[in-house]
């Protein structure tokens, strides 16, 4: 970590837990939407699920101080609007200083561990409408994953839908990622991309909560776009995942999705933190190009 900081990070932890919160009160913040009407983000909520593998790597985003180093790099880029992230992961930005008139998303929750008996209970674990509030940042981000072999997807629903409401109640954006769940040979659960299977979770996610009017929804790409993203309306966000492909497939599928009507930019998270060549800023360069 540059000049020390990292461990004036942990001194001020140690010492003035309340300098978190100060620093929140007086941070610059900016509204979502800038004239542009497009958006770039980084996402880093992945390790609060103990998701930490990037490109078959088993341990990439496991040290803490490495992510954060890829986090500054990614934010400091000409273009970046902001970050997604559980509530260590901004804290650490916030008392950082990185995230001044910065987009600030806080992932809400993050229950569903994968590799577990409860890997589909996605219940809310991290932030809650109120602390969105608190801390001055935009909006809260929900993880939806819908497998119709689990009676826990109903929970799900029912926490989607309450913080949908709750987030409406403060006029902050609530930002829901839906999945179809179907289930493999071997009996895990694996998000089912197929686009009929997509606008199925699209269709089920836009109708959660007492008013849509703050909803938006992060969705991957997936084959034929142009029909999945006609299932509905309102604002969108292409989110990048660990992309299977080489990089350059990966762009290709970004750019033409952008082009969609509902599409307002990109959240991305282990496809430009941890790029094939390392270079966070070529990546995180290329992608902003895209916009």
């Amino acid at each position: 970590m540059r000049d020390g900081a990292l461990r004036n990070l942990m001194e001020t932890r140690a010492r003035r837990p309340e300098a978190i919160l100060e620093a929140a009160r007086r941070r610059s913040r900016r509204p979502m939407i800038q004239p542009s009407g497009r958006l770039m983000l980084v996402a880093a909520d992945h390790p609060a699920r103990g998701a930490l593998a990037v490109r078959g790597r088993s341990d990439a985003m496991a040290n803490r101080s490495e992510l954060l180093d890829r986090l500054l790099t990614a934010l400091e880029r000409p273009g970046v609007d902001g970050v997604l992230g559980t509530p260590d992961v901004l804290e650490d930005l916030l008392l950082l200083g990185a995230l001044e008139d910065k987009v600030v998303i806080g992932s809400m929750n993050r229950g569903g561990v994968p590799e577990t008996v409860f890997e589909m209970d996605d219940r809310f674990t991290a932030y809650d409408a109120a602390a969105i509030e608190e801390m001055g940042f935009n909006a809260g981000k929900m993880l939806l994953r819908i497998d119709p072999t689990d009676a826990a997807t109903a929970s799900t629903l029912a926490g989607c839908a309450d913080a949908v409401s709750a987030l409406a109640d403060h006029r902050l954006t609530a930002l829901v990622e839906p999945f179809w769940v179907r289930r493999g040979p071997d009996g895990r659960a694996v998000n089912d991309l197929r686009p009929e299977a997509m606008m199925r979770a699209l269709s089920i996610a836009q109708g959660l909560g007492r008013t849509s009017a703050y909803t938006w929804l992060k969705v991957p790409v997936v084959d034929h776009m142009e029909a999945v993203m006609e299932a509905s309306t309102l604002p969108s966000l292409l989110l990048g995942g660990d992309p299977p492909g080489t990089p350059d497939e990966t762009y290709a599928s970004w750019e033409k999705a952008l082009r969609l009507p509902t599409v307002r930019g990109l959240v991305v998270g282990r496809s430009l933190l941890y790029p094939p060549d390392d270079d966070v800023a070529a990546a995180v360069d290329t992608a902003v190009g895209l916009l």
